[in-house]
């Protein structure tokens, strides 16, 4: 349709009556491109979604120590809340609402995110893989809920967490990020097998926890990695602005305290641009504390964890297991981890000194697209450690760089013998990636 000044302004005009030019658009989280590979699209469970909260008491509280006073005798408590979003298996006949109520980067508008997951939705019979989601410093639960509402229709059982004093909102010293992020993780892990083993709730008998796998991103991966093994450096215990009077020796590479975090429960981990390395919180030494196969996803330009020297370094350096690297070429920060930016937050922000939209989108990559391709291999990856699936391996067994690949098909639509294109993604769709695998060290 040709439209002109005229037929524009009445268009706008009505966009501003029904609420501006957010009314004219949907926050989709569970977009699937036409060029998706795939792994990416759904799977055969409809998906509930359920909020939980959860208190892990008598914690150190960070926020009460004065890093400039005298070191206290004792450590404050508290009792540490958190608010957790589990994404399930739902029965077939399952129903409910499948709009998301989501606090952005601003921290003080709510959206609505609209996806597939069914509001307090009956679950499905049986029991399922569990897997844990950790954000990023600031973030919330739902910044990654395009990736679980995608996987728990797979069959997995899927937690987000809003980590206390790391979210939008309440965002607050940076030292209670570091200390907190693995603690927390495990506590939820604990908090849902739990309630798993319990005889009442939704969750009785629906998650299998001895299968788990956990997935971070940015402060998420950064306690990902220590969770999975990776205790930090003396050099990163000691910083003045990380965590006050050594509180951050909880988690020092070979102290008592951190070679008893390791959970064996937790199967696998994936990490999108883990922070940490550039601040010397690991080096080749403490990396080798890694126990568990990782899948790291990082886009090569990050300029807030780095790449090499950054997760690339880290990927290299956990040494004692297997594992694989995915990069997006060109992207930054942000690459595929959070769900498209909200329409919400295109504007400029006053107090934020930017837009919201900086905080989700990547100046080079379509995020829906970065969204889609993670979804691929995180279904198989976790397909191949949780599942054991080895219908997976082809899907994770590939050229390293996807422009090497060579595209060779016979008319019927089958392969050729020297067919080398990534499986899974249609023909010139692996643009801009590459995925790198090491193995364990012998």
């Amino acid at each position: 349709m040709k439209m002109n000044k005229t037929s524009l302004g009445v268009v706008l005009a009505a966009a501003a009556v029904l609420g501006g030019p957010s009314a004219m658009a949907e926050n989709r989280i569970d977009t699937q491109r036409p060029d998706a590979p795939a792994l990416a699209a759904y799977g055969s469970h409809k998906v509930g979604v359920r909020q939980l909260e959860m208190t892990n008491p008598d914690q150190i509280n960070i926020l009460a120590i004065d890093p400039a006073a005298d070191k206290p005798g004792e450590m404050p408590r508290y009792d540490r809340d958190l608010t957790v979003e589990v994404w399930y298996p739902a029965a077939d006949d399952a129903s409910g609402d499948t709009v998301l109520q989501a606090e952005i980067r601003d921290g003080k508008t709510v959206v609505e995110l609209h996806g597939q997951a069914m509001r307090d939705a009956a679950p499905a019979d049986g029991t399922y893989p569990f897997v844990l989601i950790s954000h990023g410093y600031p973030g919330n639960r739902f910044l990654l809920s395009h990736l679980a509402e995608n996987i728990a229709s797979k069959g997995y059982v899927v937690a987000s967490v809003d980590h206390t004093d790391s979210t939008y909102s309440n965002k607050a010293a940076f030292g209670s990020t570091l200390v907190n992020r693995s603690l927390d993780q495990k506590f939820v892990l604990n908090q849902i097998a739990a309630l798993s083993e319990g005889s009442e709730g939704f969750l009785s008998g629906l998650a299998d926890t001895d299968n788990s796998a956990l997935i971070g991103y940015s402060m998420g991966g950064y306690g990902a990695v220590i969770s999975a093994g990776g205790g930090v450096t003396q050099a990163a215990v000691d910083y003045a602005w990380g965590g006050p009077h050594g509180t951050l020796g909880v988690h020092l590479s070979g102290s008592e305290t951190h070679n008893a975090l390791p959970d064996p429960r937790f199967k696998t981990a994936v990490a999108f641009a883990p922070w940490g390395l550039t601040y010397g919180f690991w080096d080749a030494e403490t990396l080798k504390g890694v126990q568990i196969p990782m899948l790291f996803i990082a886009g090569s330009v990050d300029d807030v964890s780095g790449y090499d020297p950054g997760v690339r370094s880290i990927w290299q350096g956990a040494v004692n297991v297997d594992r694989a690297l995915l990069t997006f070429e060109n992207a930054n920060h942000n690459a595929a981890a959070p769900y498209p930016a909200p329409q919400e937050g295109r504007e400029v922000d006053a107090d934020l000194g930017f837009a919201a939209f900086d905080h989700y989108a990547d100046p080079v990559w379509d995020t829906a697209r970065m969204n889609n391709i993670a979804q691929h291999f995180v279904t198989a990856w976790l397909g191949k450690y949780l599942g054991k699936d080895g219908d997976m391996e082809p899907y994770l067994s590939l050229e390293p760089n996807a422009k090497d690949g060579v595209w060779s098909a016979n008319e019927d639509g089958s392969f050729k013998e020297d067919h080398t294109y990534w499986t899974g993604f249609p023909n010139r769709t692996a643009a801009g990636l590459r995925y790198e695998v090491l193995p364990k060290a012998e």
